[in-house]
């Protein structure tokens, strides 16, 4: 039986003044591929003079775009939504026949429209040296799947998770360095560590439920 939960999200600037507001691009909506059934959503703001439209970037992600008819002294952005915390199964997928050995090469036309999610930057020496530890573990032949599946329990076992406050992500050698992080810290250390392994792979965020 699935959980229902309801997600309440509030964001509020408060000025010492009335301000002009720029347009404003809100990402505050699930987008349309989202595995969570989302049962409702509203998205509401204050000042309540502006024009809405609703986008999609490329990737197929809602966008709100906020253009304001007058100046304020607040801006107070609130989304609520509920879904259906439903049981997926994560290895509900298909591999193409190409792919099911690693390495591999893409498919020259899927090659050419993943070319933003293969881009790296020169690696920190801990990333650079995590890298090359890894490396000699890599088994010509070995199914895909299953290096993704160890490579996510090494960075698993060796990365803790903790709830972080601060904003902004850390560097893959500053998680690796503290061997600590929250989610999007570990995920964008995943996310470099694949790239530079040759699969193509992005930044997605979302909302952690923690269920007691």
């Amino acid at each position: 039986m699935a959980v229902r939960v309801a997600l309440h999200h509030r964001t509020t600037y408060r000025f010492d003044r009335r301000v002009a507001l720029s347009p404003h691009e809100i990402r505050l909506r699930p987008a349309p591929h989202c595995r969570t059934p989302v049962l409702g959503y509203s998205l509401s703001v204050t000042p309540e003079r502006y024009f809405l439209n609703w986008q999609q970037d490329p990737y197929g992600n809602w966008v709100a775009r906020l253009v304001f008819a007058e100046p304020t002294d607040a801006l107070d952005i609130v989304v609520d939504l509920t879904a259906d915390m439903t049981v997926i199964n994560p290895f509900d997928f298909f591999v193409e026949p190409y792919a099911e050995y690693s390495p591999f090469q893409y498919a020259p036309g899927l090659a050419k429209e993943l070319i933003p999610f293969l881009v790296t930057a020169t690696p920190g020496p801990r990333l650079a040296a995590w890298l090359a530890r890894f490396r000699k573990t890599l088994v010509p032949g070995e199914k895909s799947v299953e290096l993704l599946v160890r490579l996510n329990r090494r960075l698993q076992s060796e990365i803790r998770y903790l709830v972080r406050m601060e904003p902004g992500v850390q560097t893959p050698d500053e998680t690796l360095e503290r061997a600590c992080g929250s989610c999007r810290d570990t995920g964008w250390l995943l996310v470099q560590i694949l790239r530079r392994l040759g699969l193509a792979a992005r930044f997605a965020s979302g909302y952690l439920v923690q269920l007691v």
